[in-house]
């Protein structure tokens, strides 16, 4: 199989690497020639995608920015063939898919809207391997839900990637459940870290410090970009949390022991609700 993919971070790094492992051909296209030029030699990509290569892949990843999927799609799309499987690998859906879902009836080919559920506080080629998506969600954006043919052939084209098991939404249901699952945990850790206070956490700090601080070191331009892409859910998300934090921080101002004893228990019993 051919295989296209667009940048080389971590996500479409990873990519190359796994589909390069299990002996398909990776043609790859990245603005930052060097890093294509150290895929090639790594020996993760196998050449160049541009307008001479696109009509001969039989799948297209998109792993950049929406936008850019978006613009690059627009640009290529005629050349893509109609027998082909793209995907995009973004952070959020709505965008990406309602663009991409009319360029694909335009143009005959199909498009179905991905995202692998796995990553790293690290960005760039460098840290991409070709298990990360060992084991891991992902989450398929389809066209049409009643086609199971479909659903089996991407199933069956991300076979290298050794996902763990696949969940089916629209997109409105992803940017939903990704503003709380994703963009805000980055949001709360690279807050959280901003108090005065953690410059002097080194011998106070245990795994709870990690845990919730682990992702505060992040991709500023990338994490922008898609918070601001899902801001409606992400507001949502922001003001519910707010509130809740303000109950915690009346109950010990007004020195109310009991409340915060109630909140506490609150919080424990829905995270066994939700966590099994």
């Amino acid at each position: 199989m051919n295989v296209g993919i667009l940048g080389l971070g971590l996500i479409g790094g990873s990519m190359a690497r796994a589909f390069s492992k299990a002996g398909h051909t990776v043609l790859a296209a990245e603005r930052d020639e060097s890093i294509l030029e150290f895929a090639c030699l790594a020996g993760a990509v196998n050449g160049q995608l541009d307008e001479a290569s696109i009509p001969k892949c039989d799948l297209i990843l998109l792993a950049i920015y929406p936008e850019g999927c978006v613009q690059w799609l627009e640009k290529f799309a005629h050349l893509i063939r109609k027998d082909a499987l793209v995907m995009d690998l973004c952070g959020t859906k709505e965008r990406v898919c309602n663009a991409c879902f009319q360029l694909s009836e335009q143009y005959g080919f199909t498009f179905a809207g991905g995202h692998p559920m796995a990553g790293s506080h690290f960005s760039g080629f460098k840290y991409s391997r070709s298990n990360l998506f060992q084991g891991a969600p992902m989450v398929i954006v389809p066209p049409r839900f009643d086609d199971i043919a479909l659903l089996d052939r991407i199933k069956t084209a991300l076979d290298p990637c050794n996902f763990g098991f696949f969940s089916v939404c629209t997109a409105q249901e992803h940017d939903k459940t990704i503003a709380f699952t994703s963009q805000m945990p980055h949001v709360l850790s690279n807050a959280y870290i901003k108090s005065p206070t953690a410059s002097a956490h080194k011998g106070f700090s245990a795994g709870s410090y990690k845990d919730l601080t682990r992702v505060a070191w992040l991709h500023p331009q990338m994490w922008a970009q898609l918070c601001m892409e899902n801001r409606e859910n992400m507001l949502f998300e922001l003001d519910t949390y707010i509130e809740s934090l303000l109950s915690y921080r009346k109950a010990l101002e007004t020195n109310d022991t009991e409340t915060l004893i109630a909140l506490f228990d609150e919080g424990r019993k829905r995270k066994e609700e939700v966590d099994g």
